[in-house]
């Protein structure tokens, strides 16, 4: 029904084993979290009472039914737009739009064949969130609400990321662009609900993360007006989603070959056809460019290796922190800015989270520029030509790395730049604006080399993309989560111990299969599982406001270790993952 495009994904996804992997890693990763907030409650209080077991089966529903929008909506936006992408790296699109096959079945059968894999993970978790009605505080209506408003937000999100695709040439204007269409479409529902006067309904159905809230609310099944605002929510989500697929059927064949690629008139066959050809008016030819000594660095920084619609993502990234720093300003107009006194126990000033945010999006896509600064070469067989030069691997890494940094400049300088400006307003220490802006560094350093890592190892673009951003994630999100079930169950840490080592050595034993499993090395062993705990570490000093000079100094020790873990092999190796490779990867 939906086309060949879907039918081959869905004849092919059963036979590869890494399907069943993702589905059962994602169910132990939920189930690990449930056991851990079960072990570190009961190291503080045992669950003696039926209202202590409902407390319990409330709030784990209430942090995991979050987590799981996340997870899946980021993985569908992420995985059609790399998809798409990556078709058209490999030039297989243009093949697929020559046949009769419609815009129809090109593009919805496109979204469906990378759909099966979240939706499957959906599917999959289904009968654990089942489980915590038994321990009460969750009714079974609460849970099918919070999956089918979670099922709406991936659809919607995987077409935005199949439309885009669609429309953008370069891998990472793709990705990049789906994300700030995504952040922007949610900033922009946040602030017609703040600025407007509207009913309970309508905000429901403008924001998933109300609708979400609202479903998994006990008292929302209760309210008449909630639960139609969460049925309003889904159809508005699918209908918008058919608009979004009816604009990329409709324009499929209009954006793609894209205008880059040129027609040019083919080359005479015999001696009357040269003779009979018009001879040009004028023989001048362009003076050529002087390049640099590192002829990789000189065409990240002085072509437009990414493509020149590369502005249009600088363009959405400075839309999208023009809206954190209003948010910002507005916080120090009536005072909640303001950094608190240093003291353990005083909240967070109200500035973190939107300098959180911004700083998170920007890392997320100087990451997946990194990625696609050697997954593009790879697809368009210039990686191989480049390994029979005389380049060596200092040329090539640190042109890449530096070649990332410049390209993704307005997404560093532009928070760094926030940093001053809230330094300057007094609403954080100079000395705190050091320690950030330094931390800060180290950090996009991080991601950059991370993605250039993942990109050499990893054959298929789409698998190396998600490999280095699910690092990203868990190293932002993952170590958070973890943090708020050690926070909200509170009692002896001495109890909580034992919970949060397996979760942390859980985490780095998958840290390391994403980050060595082709290479493994005694450094990036060491790297894996330390930096969760260095990450919690630092973290956690933040929280108790202590001395910020602990976060920085640990977060310069284990990310300049990891940093140093994952460029020493590529510099002495240069051990590029090739041809033989990618066969297996593609029968897999």
């Amino acid at each position: 029904m939906i086309g060949p495009v879907f039918n081959r994904e869905a004849t092919v996804v059963p036979k590869r084993p890494k399907t069943y992997l993702a589905r059962g890693l994602y169910l132990i990763a939920l189930f690990g979290l449930l056991c851990t907030g079960y072990l570190v409650l009961d190291g503080s209080r045992s669950l003696a009472t039926v209202s202590d077991s409902a407390r319990f089966g409330g709030w784990m529903f209430l942090l995991l039914a979050p987590l799981q929008l996340l997870v899946l909506s980021s993985l569908a936006a992420v995985g059609s737009a790399a998809s798409v992408a990556q078709e058209k790296d490999r030039r297989t699109l243009l093949l697929l739009l020559m046949t009769r096959l419609s815009g129809f079945e090109v593009v919805v059968g496109k979204l469906a064949a990378t759909l099966l894999g979240p939706l499957a993970m959906l599917l999959a978790a289904l009968p654990l969130f089942l489980v915590l009605p038994l321990l009460g505080g969750v009714s079974p209506g609460q849970v099918f609400s919070v999956f089918l408003v979670t099922a709406a937000t991936v659809v919607f999100a995987g077409s935005v990321g199949t439309v885009v695709g669609l429309w953008r040439e370069k891998t990472f204007q793709a990705i990049a662009l789906t994300v700030l269409i995504l952040l922007m479409l949610l900033g922009a529902g946040e602030i017609a609900i703040a600025s407007l006067t509207l009913p309970e309904v309508l905000v429901l159905a403008l924001s998933p993360v109300r609708a979400l809230g609202a479903a998994a609310s006990p008292l929302g099944s209760l309210s008449p007006q909630t639960s139609l605002g969460v049925w309003l929510f889904t159809a508005a989500t699918l209908v918008a989603a058919v608009v979004v697929l009816a604009v990329g059927v409709a324009r499929v064949r209009v954006w793609n070959p894209s205008r880059e690629v040129r027609l040019k008139a083919p080359e005479p066959e015999t001696s009357e056809e040269m003779e009979t050809r018009q001879a040009p008016s004028s023989w001048k030819v362009r003076a050529p460019r002087q390049v640099w000594k590192n002829p990789i660095l000189w065409r990240e920084v002085r072509t437009w290796a990414y493509g020149r619609k590369v502005v249009v993502i600088r363009f959405a990234f400075g839309l999208l922190f023009l809206l954190g720093a209003a948010v910002i300003y507005g916080q120090m107009q009536n005072g909640t800015a303001y950094e608190p006194a240093a003291r353990i126990g005083r909240a967070l000033p109200a500035a973190t989270l939107p300098v959180a945010a911004i700083g998170v999006v920007s890392l997320v896509l100087i990451n997946a520029l990194a990625v696609n600064a050697v997954t593009g070469e790879r697809d368009g067989l210039a990686l191989d030509l480049l390994l029979v030069t005389d380049l060596s691997p200092r040329e090539f890494v640190f042109g890449k790395l530096l070649g990332v940094l410049y390209v993704g400049k307005e997404m560093i300088l532009l928070p760094l730049a926030l940093l001053l400006f809230l330094a300057a307003n007094g609403v954080m220490t100079y000395e705190n604006m050091v320690y950030a802006m330094l931390g800060a560094a180290i950090l996009y350093v991080f991601v950059s080399m991370l993605g250039i890592h993942a990109g050499l190892n990893y054959v298929a673009g789409r698998t190396a993309t998600l490999a280095s951003l699910g690092t990203v994630f868990f190293l932002c999100v993952g170590i958070a989560i973890c943090m708020t079930i050690m926070v909200s169950f509170r009692g002896a840490f001495q109890l909580q111990l034992a919970p949060f080592l397996v979760m942390i050595l859980g985490g780095g034993a998958a840290l390391f299969a994403s980050l060595g499993w082709r290479n493994p090395s005694s450094a990036i062993f060491l790297a894996s599982f330390t930096l969760p705990l260095i990450t919690f570490y630092s973290i956690t000093q933040f929280l108790l406001q202590t001395d910020h000079l602990f976060v920085f100094f640990s977060m310069a020790v284990g990310y300049g270790f990891t940093i140093a873990a994952l460029m020493i092999p590529a510099l002495s190796e240069f051990d590029v993952s090739l041809e033989r490779d990618r066969g297996a990867e593609g029968n897999g």
